[in-house]
């Protein structure tokens, strides 16, 4: 458990009448069907997070909650006391004033004192120490927290509300001195120092606000973020400006959200995942969907009158509703939240676009969805409903850097075009000058002559090759054509590659290769959760699929079309 399993809450304890909300009274519990189904989803988890926090009188870290490496922590910590705080303070909760649920708080929340350095801050374990921005991220957790026990009439709890409010003093105290490191950071940090001010007001904490906002928001014209992380990050700042927004009364801030928003709309699958690969942080290539996107649509929504989201909202309820229980403490702090939603509209599920500043292009038809990637070594993958091409990828034995990544996407005529130029020199001897200077001496530790000693060597007998690879696309199916030509006699592999759990049909496996297959007929088959993509023409002129200097082979089944250069090859998916 982390920083970003934990990003769950919000409040609505300052005005927002300037950003179009009614002001939320702390604590008031919201009788819609969905909150109910969220409080008793919330319960069903208590007796197993009544197990989690350290119970040894003389342990060091009494109170705190280990994570999956056995380490205690606070952002781990704090979830479980959300959630211990969203049952004692919810009347329609069955742990309602339950006694039960006392001690555990108390000595959770004196961990968290326990576990926050005399600066303020706290640690994430598996990379920041004595960060600012992961304790913002806690104050994200804390403050709602905050709000509800205040709330509470419920004397018991007086304690565990002292030790959170001297947390969040000292934690905030610390994000007005303290640095960041990735740009999201800069929006956390506004979004908890604004907890704080409603909190405790206090004008250094808005006066550092206004100091991270003068940088102004990282959003391109295409409306995605610096990070491009489409199921991390995207959805952190969203939240964050939102709650600068609503806090601090800066309806300015939710410019950016929207646009982020909107764009997003383009980039859901059909089956309700999100892509990823042109994203810049830990969450490219992987798997995920809009679940943390929820809180923002549903938001926005309701304060635009905005059917699109609205339907977003709903289809996230549809397919994400186990993460739906993470959203409970917004949900009790905004009674709001839990409003109806206005009617939905439909959901973009027929277009083409392109999106210039993350090199980028969708289209979806339907059910099939492809997505079109410069700067990427993934220049194209393709979703039908529960089948997934995940990567088409290609690479050359060029002289070890043969993998190919389109330098620039072009869209010409309703094809794009990706290039990519190579060269492989030799080295001419050093002159007697350079020798003398001890130049011929310069290598690497591998034994390979040094790059800087090679700029100044002669080259000679250069080698070429360029590769061209262009997509179209026709009702849903999609025309690769491959053409790459210089330095005759390189062989050449392109890799499909599939997402495990499928089966593949008309392939024939790779001699000592595992999860690698060869197409050698017209047409070969993905099949998947009833739905299959269908691939082809195949070839296969060598079984060189692993090729020095690519990528390692991608992680499922893999179909690969082999051949020399000057090579030509067209395969079409759908």
């Amino acid at each position: 458990m982390n920083r970003r399993d934990f990003i769950l809450t919000s409040t609505a304890a300052a005005s927002l009448a300037q950003i179009g909300l009614p002001s939320a009274i702390a604590g008031q519990p919201s009788h819609s069907e969905l909150v109910l189904e969220i409080i008793r989803a919330n319960d069903a988890q208590i007796p197993s997070l009544l197990a989690l926090p350290e119970r040894g009188a003389a342990h060091p870290s009494r109170g705190g909650v280990r994570n999956g490496h056995g380490i205690y922590t606070a952002g781990g910590t704090a979830g479980v006391i959300s959630a211990l705080v969203c049952a004692v303070t919810a009347p329609a909760s069955t742990y309602y004033q339950s006694s039960e649920l006392i001690e555990p708080l108390r000595l959770a929340a004196r961990y968290m004192l326990t576990a926050q350095y005399d600066d303020g801050t706290i640690d994430l374990y598996s990379t920041n120490f004595r960060s600012p921005p992961d304790t913002a991220f806690v104050i994200e957790v804390m403050a709602p927290v905050c709000v509800m026990l205040r709330a509470s009439a419920q004397p018991a709890l007086q304690s565990v509300t002292a030790d959170v409010e001297k947390f969040i003093l000292r934690a905030a105290d610390a994000l007005v001195v303290g640095g960041i490191h990735t740009p999201n950071h800069r929006w956390v940090v506004c979004a908890a120092l604004a907890w704080a001010n409603s909190l405790f007001p206090n004008p250094k904490y808005v006066a550092r606000v206004d100091q991270w906002l003068a940088e102004t928001i990282d959003l391109d014209p295409d409306g995605q973020y610096t990070e491009k992380s489409t199921t991390v990050y995207s959805p952190v700042v969203d939240r964050a400006l939102i709650t600068v927004a609503r806090l601090l009364e800066r309806p300015e801030l939710l410019e950016p959200v929207r646009k982020n928003l909107e764009m997003t709309l383009y980039y859901v699958h059909p089956d309700g995942e999100v892509v990823t690969e042109a994203s810049r942080r830990q969450d490219r290539y992987q798997r995920g969907s809009m679940a943390r996107y929820y809180y923002s649509y549903r938001t926005m929504a309701r304060l635009d009158g905005n059917g699109r989201f609205a339907a977003m909202a709903r289809q996230i309820e549809g397919g994400a509703r186990a993460h739906l229980r993470g959203e409970l403490a917004a949900f009790l702090t905004e009674p709001e939240l839990g409003g109806a939603l206005p009617p939905s509209a439909p959901l973009p599920t027929d277009y083409e676009k392109v999106f210039s500043y993350s090199s980028l292009a969708r289209i979806r038809r339907g059910d099939a969805s492809g997505t079109i990637l410069a700067g990427n070594t993934t220049l194209f993958s393709f979703r039908k409903r529960a089948a997934a091409l995940e990567a088409v990828r290609f690479a050359s034995a060029f002289f070890g850097k043969g993998q190919f990544m389109g330098d620039s996407l072009e869209h010409q005529n309703g094809r794009y075009v990706l290039r990519q130029e190579l060269d492989g020199p030799y080295f001419q001897p050093l002159s007697q000058e350079q020798i003398a200077d001890g130049e011929h001496i310069r290598m690497t530790p591998n034994g390979t002559l040094a790059p800087n000693a090679r700029a100044l060597r002669a080259r000679s007998n250069v080698q070429t090759l360029q590769s061209v690879a262009t997509i179209s696309e026709e009702q849903g199916r999609f025309t690769l054509t491959f053409s790459i030509r210089g330095t005759a006699h390189v062989p050449v592999a392109i890799e499909l590659a599939f997402r495990h759990g499928g089966t593949l049909e008309g392939v024939d496996p790779v001699p000592g290769e595992k999860d690698a297959y060869l197409l050698r007929g017209d047409v070969g088959r993905y099949v998947s959760g009833g739905d299959q993509i269908e691939f082809g023409p195949g070839r296969v002129d060598h079984t060189y699929t692993q090729i020095r200097g690519a990528l390692p082979k991608w992680d499922g089944p893999c179909v690969y079309l082999t051949g020399f250069t000057p090579f030509e090859a067209t395969v079409r998916i759908g």
